[in-house]
């Protein structure tokens, strides 16, 4: 079902049910009018008769006047229609009830009833009895009116308010057609407009941004969707240009170390050996590098959801695999570790405080120190290297950005932007320094949990 459709619906239905409520409460409101005129004249005509002492002269329009006792007996009846003697009329003769209303059905006929009480010795006139009567006993009066009348008129309401309504749902299906037509002419051009957006592919374009209403607002937002589509699409075309040329050097080299070995015969034990060395060595530099590529395409894609950890255990747990690597340099690593829980992706932190291990690692002189610390989500991992230059800090975290000084280094120059990466997915921040002293020092911060 289109939205065009939905729409005329549901006006149309809106419409309808106010309509429908309108009439209903329309068809209460004469139906209790006649019923209250219908009450007031009984209530007059009976004021009227108990002043005269005669039931007779109320059965011109066809009422019915009768006198009952509250053992059930009929004393006098002014027609030849009984009306019923039930547990209200018994009530009401008893003294244990005032003045009633009731409708009653008597000879196929709805009869408006009022029931009045009668005390005992009460003396009334009846002309079929041709005497007075004088009730023994505590008895009521049973005035009635057939509602005859008041049920024509209120059919021919009905007819009339069912007429209405009838109308009052095809005009609102009208006003649904063209309420939809105006309301949705607005999202049709939206609407060609991003296909065409689709069709040509152009995320440079935008949308009018449009009024505050909510069509601007879902111009605005779809604008914005493009801004991050295009920047998305931006990056990735730079991470495929800058891979492309981070793999060209150990493939060239690789491709060039190969064809040497194709001439192994020729080539003395120790010149083989040290390009076997060589080969192995590209390939595991390539082995990074691809796994790296990886991690930073994968982004925030994430297969397992976030969990709480202890990140002072997951640093630890790191700090002791960074031991094992720096002790053949004898590198010794410090760790401060406060108690800390994060909700985040563990192997995604895992991955990108063992980056800044590393980094610190490849960057620390023999026989140096590395310390690391974590408190209130923050790791910040301080090395006694050569540090960072003033021109290089605001670089450090860009992809493939490799310093002056680091280009004689292995690497991929990818470490640090994992990391960065990181820290952006799980809401929190990164941030590289001079450490006093010398050094660098490099802060990874998340928020902290209780």
């Amino acid at each position: 079902m289109t939205f065009r459709a939905r729409l005329v619906i549901a006006s149309t239905a809106a419409v309808a049910i106010a309509v429908l409520l309108a009439c209903s409460t329309a068809w209460v409101v004469a139906r209790n009018s006649l019923v209250s005129s219908v009450d007031d004249t009984l209530i007059q005509t009976a004021s009227s008769m108990l002043n005269r002492g005669s039931i007779e002269g109320a059965d011109a329009n066809g009422a019915v006047t009768q006198v009952s006792t509250a053992d059930g007996r009929i004393w006098a009846n002014s027609q030849n229609v009984t009306l019923p003697v039930e547990g209200v009329v018994r009530a009401v003769s008893a003294g244990k009830r005032g003045a009633t209303y009731v409708t009653v059905t008597a000879n196929h006929v709805v009869f408006r009833e009022l029931i009045v009480p009668l005390p005992a010795g009460q003396i009334l006139g009846s002309q079929v009895q041709r005497e007075q009567i004088q009730i023994p006993t505590s008895s009521a009066l049973q005035l009635a009116v057939p509602l005859v009348g008041v049920n024509r008129q209120l059919r021919h309401l009905e007819v009339a308010l069912l007429f209405i309504a009838a109308l009052g749902v095809l005009i609102a299906v009208l006003l649904g057609f063209m309420v939809a037509r105006t309301a949705i002419r607005p999202l049709d051009q939206v609407t060609e407009e991003i296909e065409e957006i689709a069709d040509t592919t152009d995320l440079s374009r935008r949308l009018d941004e449009g009024g505050p209403d909510e069509l601007g607002r879902l111009r605005r937002t779809f604008n914005r969707m493009l801004g991050a589509l295009s920047y998305s699409q931006d990056q990735q075309r730079q991470l495929v240009l800058d891979a492309s040329h981070e793999l060209r050097t150990p493939l060239t080299s690789l491709r060039t170390n190969t064809e040497v070995l194709r001439r192994v015969d020729e080539l003395d034990p120790e010149t083989r050996t040290q390009l076997l060395d060589d080969v192995l060595s590209q390939l595991t530099e390539l082995t990074t590098l691809v796994g790296d590529l990886t991690e930073l395409a994968r982004g925030e894609r994430h297969v397992e959801p976030s969990q709480r950890f202890r990140l002072d255990q997951l640093v630890d747990d790191l700090v002791a695999v960074a031991s094992t690597h720096g002790r053949t340099r004898g590198l010794e690593i410090d760790a401060d570790l406060k108690e800390c829980w994060v909700i985040a992706h563990r192997e995604r932190v895992s991955r990108a405080i063992g980056n800044l291990l590393n980094n610190a690692i490849k960057w620390s002189p023999e026989e140096g120190t590395i310390e690391v610390t974590v408190d209130a989500g923050a790791v910040i991992v301080r090395d006694h290297g050569p540090g960072i230059a003033p021109e290089d800090l605001p670089k450090v975290f860009n992809r493939f950005y490799r310093a002056p000084s680091a280009r004689s280094m292995p690497g991929s120059g990818l470490g640090l932007a994992i990391v960065a990466q990181v820290a952006t997915e799980e809401g929190g921040t990164v941030s590289a320094s001079q450490a006093p002293g010398g050094g660098a020092l490099l802060r990874f911060e998340i928020p902290a949990v209780q």
